[in-house]
């Protein structure tokens, strides 16, 4: 059984593959305990629901864009549940079969690399990615122009998150409370009569108009469509409101997680 973890700003996902399809996933706070034992005590809850136990994992996977935890992860596959040598997206030596045309290579994160790597999988490209994360997300992956039967991830375009907006909304004005932004009715007035339906149309119906905006300049500047895919937290809550979107991929960084995972572990 294979572990892929994505480790992002505000979560870490977990997901147990049986093979080719996923058994069971889970989330930490990436702010939690980063101990081995508390990493080794969720999984084995999780794997117990069916009927496994960490003894049946040997392989891992991963993602992090935090890098203060990247080694508490690394030393959990290795020290405790017995890794050889688990993938992590960057480490060198490690392939994702993709061209990455940008200024410094170096900085993307890993998450966009690995979605990038799914995209490609699934046939989509050319595409945008948009990933309602920590941060929103915008980006391209085209054929690459040295080898057409490659992927290439093109740039895109970092845009606060839902959530970081509206807490620093609440954080800078005395008087404007925090809102929750985990649930979007689509009858919603764009004009807010109280402070909270005002703020709840500003950040809700506002990050629609700024999807819809940066796609469509994202289409004007490169002359041509692509298909669009929305992945993350928040994706459920905005798609509905999106209809550009081609596709709404939940588990798009897991199923890059798991090709990367293959491509540098080749079967005999």
């Amino acid at each position: 059984m294979l572990l892929a973890v994505d480790c992002g700003n505000t979560n870490i996902v977990m997901s147990v593959f049986d093979d080719e399809a996923i058994c069971c996933q889970w989330r930490l706070e990436t702010k939690g305990p980063h101990s081995g034992k508390a990493y080794l005590d969720v999984l084995t809850q999780q794997l117990t629901k069916i009927s496994c136990s960490p003894q049946d994992i040997d392989g891992c996977v991963i993602a992090s864009v935090v890098p203060d935890i990247t080694p508490h992860l690394s030393s959990f596959a290795t020290n405790i549940l017995g890794v050889v040598v688990p993938v992590i997206v960057g480490a060198p030596g490690v392939t994702l079969a993709l061209e990455i045309d940008i200024d410094n290579p170096a900085e993307v994160g890993a998450d966009r690399l690995v979605n990038a790597v799914a995209v490609a999988h699934l046939g989509l490209v050319p595409a945008i990615v948009v990933d309602f994360g920590t941060a929103t997300t915008f980006d391209i992956v085209r054929t690459a122009q040295t080898d057409k039967h490659k992927a290439c991830y093109a740039g895109g375009v970092i845009s606060p998150g839902v959530h970081r907006s509206s807490e620093a909304l609440a954080m800078a004005a005395a008087q404007l409370p925090q809102i929750s932004v985990d649930q979007f009715d689509g009858q919603l007035p764009v004009l807010g009569t109280s402070t909270v339906s005002a703020m709840r149309s500003g950040v809700l119906w506002g990050y629609v108009g700024l999807v819809e905006g940066i796609l469509a300049r994202l289409e004007a500047e490169a002359g041509y469509g692509f298909t669009k895919i929305a992945t993350g937290g928040l994706a459920s809550v905005f798609v509905p409101h999106l209809p550009m979107i081609t596709s709404m991929q939940p588990d798009l960084t897991v199923i890059g997680l798991k090709l990367i995972y293959d491509m540098n572990n080749p079967k005999v």
